[in-house]
C-alpha cells in the first residue's frame, strides 16, 4: 500500500510539534489545560501484566497503525498495547482536584498511575476520564493498557476489520484522540447539558447547584442546577446563518465558558408532501457522507485545522450536510460545524456480525424488509450497543449542528429497532431518528430513508418524510494519490476528472433534483474523500486533490436549493 502523507502530516513530521496541541473540550472550557500528546514510551506484549521494558516510541494521539503514529503496523489481537508517560504535576494545579482525561481509546482501556490501577473503561469511541486526585505525587509515571478484540464483534467497531479491503477499512487500536488533565476546585461543573428551542435555552450542571450565567450584558442565577432564558428577539442557528450564544458560568471557585444555539427541528406536510422543516421552514439536506478517515492518522488528523478545510470544502460545493458515517468524530469537529455551519446526520456505530447475502446482497436486489426483534439476539452484544448509543448521545447532544440521529445502517448489527427508536427518544426527542438507513425497515421512524447505488433513484410513496441517506459512490482515480494501485472499488468508474464531475452533474439534474420536487427531503452524496480502496471521493484520500471545484458543482446546487419554491433556499 503506498504511503499517503496530508500536507499537515508532513509539516508535523518535518518540525516535531506537539500534535493536536489544541483544547479538546469547546463546550465546556476551563483555563487549566496539561496537553500529554506526543511521545509516549511503548511496549506491544502478549500478557495483561506491566510491562518493565517500553523499547518503542509511540506519538499520541495516532492509532499504532497509522503512519503518524510512528509504528506503523497492525497489531495482532491477542496483544495488549501500552502507553507510559512520565510527568510533573504543574505548579498551579497543586491543592486542586486532578481530572484525567482521554479522548478515546479502542477498544477496552486500564489506567495505571504509579503503579495503581486508577479505572477502566471499555467502549472504543467515547471519552473518558478519572479523578486522580488521592493518587497523583511531585513526580509521576502514567500507564495506559488498552486491549482491541475486534474479530468478536461485541463491542462497537463501524467499519474496522482485521482483512481490510474493499468498504472494509484498516482497525484502529489503542489511543486515537488527546490525553490531558486539568485542575479543578473541590466543587465543580461537572458537565452541561443544554436544550434549546426557537426562543429559549435551558441549561442544566451536574456537580453545582447554584451559581450565574453571563450571556452578553445580562446575568442568570441558577437554583437548583438549571435555569431557562427566554429570548423576545432570537438569533436563529443555520448552515447560513451558524449564530453561536456565547456564555460563561461562574459557580463558586469554577469558572467555564460554553456556547448555544437557537433553532428547531419538525415534520411538517407541505403541499401535500412531508417535508423535514428547519426553524418550522421546509429545509432541504444536500449532504455528503464522511467516514471521518484520513491517509496518516486513520481516525485522527495530522492536525485539527482538517476538519475545518473539509467543512468549508463542501461548503464552497453548495453542502449544507455531512452525514457522519458510522464513527464518533472528535469533539473538534463538531465544534466546527456549529461554528461554520455545517448540519450533521450523525450515525451511531455497530456491532455485531456482518453476512454479504443477508445485510448486502438481498436487500439491494429488493429484500429489504425483516423482522428483526429476533436479529442478533447475544445479549452482551445488544447491551454494549445500547451503551454505545446513550453515552454518544450524551456526549454529543448539545451541539446543535446534529439534526438526525441514525441508529442502523443497512442492516449491520440490527435489533429489536422499535424499542431502540423509543429508547432514542427518551434520551433526545429533539432530533430527527432514521431509525435504519437503507434497508431492513421498522416499524417505527422518524423518516423513510432509501439507498440507491445501482439504478435510477425513484421517489416512492410514503406518510412520511423520504431521504436518500446513501447514493452515487462514482470513483476516478487520482494518480499519484492512490492508496491502493491494484485495487479499487466504487460503484462506477471514470477514467478522467472531466468525465467523473459530468457524470455527478449529470446524475443530479437527472434523478435528484427532479425528485425534491417530488417530496425528497435529503440526499446524502458518497462520498466526501476517497479511503483506501474506495476512490469515490470528492476529495482525494489525501485531501491534496479537490476532484470536482466549485464552479463546476455549484450550479447543481443552486439548483437544488430553488427546486421547490416550498423550500427555503440554502445556497447564499
Amino acid at each position: 500500500m503506498n504511503k499517503l502523507y496530508t500536507t499537515e502530516g508532513e509539516e508535523l513530521l518535518k518540525n516535531n510539534n506537539i500534535p493536536w496541541n489544541t483544547y479538546p473540550r469547546p463546550q465546556l472550557v476551563r483555563e487549566s489545560f496539561y496537553n500529554f500528546n506526543g511521545n509516549w514510551d511503548f511496549a506491544e506484549t502478549e500478557k495483561s501484566e506491566l510491562p518493565e521494558i517500553f523499547p518503542e516510541k509511540i506519538r499520541v494521539p495516532f492509532a499504532p497503525q497509522s503512519l503518524l503514529s510512528g509504528i506503523a503496523r497492525n497489531i495482532p489481537e491477542e496483544h495488549f498495547l501500552f502507553y507510559r508517560k512520565s510527568f510533573r504535576l504543574p505548579e498551579e494545579m497543586h491543592g486542586k482536584r486532578i481530572i484525567l482525561h482521554i479522548g478515546a481509546a479502542d477498544q477496552t482501556a486500564a489506567v495505571f498511575l504509579n503503579k495503581k490501577c486508577i479505572g477502566e473503561h471499555e467502549g472504543g469511541y467515547e471519552s473518558f476520564s478519572f479523578d486522580i486526585t488521592d493518587d497523583v505525587s511531585e513526580e509521576n509515571e502514567l500507564v495506559i493498557r488498552v486491549f482491541d478484540h475486534l474479530s468478536k464483534k461485541r463491542l462497537p467497531y463501524g467499519k474496522q476489520s482485521t482483512k481490510r479491503g474493499g468498504m472494509w477499512y484498516t482497525p484502529v487500536s489503542g489511543i486515537w484522540q488527546t490525553v490531558w488533565i486539568e485542575a479543578v476546585p473541590e466543587n465543580y461543573i461537572r458537565s452541561l447539558s443544554i436544550e434549546t428551542g426557537m426562543d429559549f435555552a435551558t441549561i442544566r450542571t451536574e456537580g453545582i447547584d447554584e451559581g450565574k450565567i453571563f450571556l452578553g450584558e445580562e446575568v442568570y442565577p441558577i437554583q437548583n442546577g438549571e435555569v431557562t432564558i427566554h429570548f423576545d428577539e432570537p438569533h436563529l442557528w443555520s448552515p447560513e446563518d451558524p449564530y453561536l450564544y456565547s456564555f460563561r458560568i461562574e459557580a463558586g471557585e469554577d469558572k467555564i465558558q460554553s456556547y448555544f444555539a437557537l433553532r428547531s427541528l419538525s415534520v411538517k406536510k407541505v403541499d401535500g408532501k412531508m417535508r423535514l422543516c428547519l426553524n418550522e421552514k421546509p429545509y432541504f439536506f444536500h449532504g455528503v457522507l464522511d467516514q471521518g478517515y484520513f491517509s496518516d492518522g486513520i481516525f485522527t488528523p495530522s492536525d485539527p485545522i482538517l476538519f475545518e478545510k473539509d467543512i468549508l470544502a463542501m461548503k464552497k460545493l453548495g453542502f449544507n450536510t455531512i452525514r457522519k458515517h458510522i464513527k464518533v468524530e472528535h469533539e473538534q469537529f463538531y465544534y466546527d460545524c456549529d461554528r461554520l455551519g455545517m448540519i450533521v446526520f450523525q450515525d451511531m456505530v455497530n456491532n455485531g456480525d456482518y453476512h454479504f447475502i443477508r445485510d448486502t446482497a438481498l436487500p439491494t436486489i429488493g429484500l429489504k424488509k425483516r423482522n428483526d426483534r429476533r436479529m442478533h439476539k447475544d445479549k452482551e452484544t445488544r447491551a454494549a450497543f445500547i451503551r454505545g448509543m446513550t453515552s454518544t448521545v450524551l456526549q454529543l447532544k448539545n451541539h446543535p449542528c446534529i439534526c438526525y440521529w441514525t441508529i442502523f445502517n443497512e442492516g449491520w448489527g440490527q435489533f429489536d429497532s422499535e424499542n431502540m427508536y423509543h429508547l432514542l427518544k427518551k434520551l433526545d426527542n429533539s432530533r430527527f431518528i432514521g431509525t435504519y438507513s437503507g434497508w431492513f425497515k421498522g416499524a417505527k421512524s422518524d423518516t423513510e430513508s432509501e439507498h440507491c447505488y445501482f439504478k435510477p433513484f425513484r421517489m416512492k410513496k410514503s406518510d412520511k418524510p423520504i431521504v436518500l441517506t446513501e447514493f452515487g459512490g462514482y470513483a476516478m482515480r487520482p494518480e499519484g494519490h492512490i492508496f491502493n494501485t491494484e485495487n479499487e472499488y466504487g460503484y462506477k468508474h471514470f477514467g478522467t476528472r472531466e468525465e467523473f464531475v459530468s457524470a455527478l452533474v449529470s446524475l443530479y439534474e437527472k434523478e435528484i433534483i427532479p425528485a425534491v420536487k417530488e417530496g425528497l427531503c435529503a440526499a446524502i452524496l458518497t462520498q466526501l474523500s476517497d479511503v483506501e480502496d474506495e476512490t469515490n471521493g470528492l476529495l482525494s484520500y489525501d485531501r491534496k486533490v479537490e476532484k470536482v471545484l466549485p464552479e463546476e458543482f455549484l450550479s447543481v446546487s443552486k439548483k437544488l436549493a430553488h427546486a421547490n419554491d416550498s423550500i427555503s433556499p440554502f445556497v447564499l
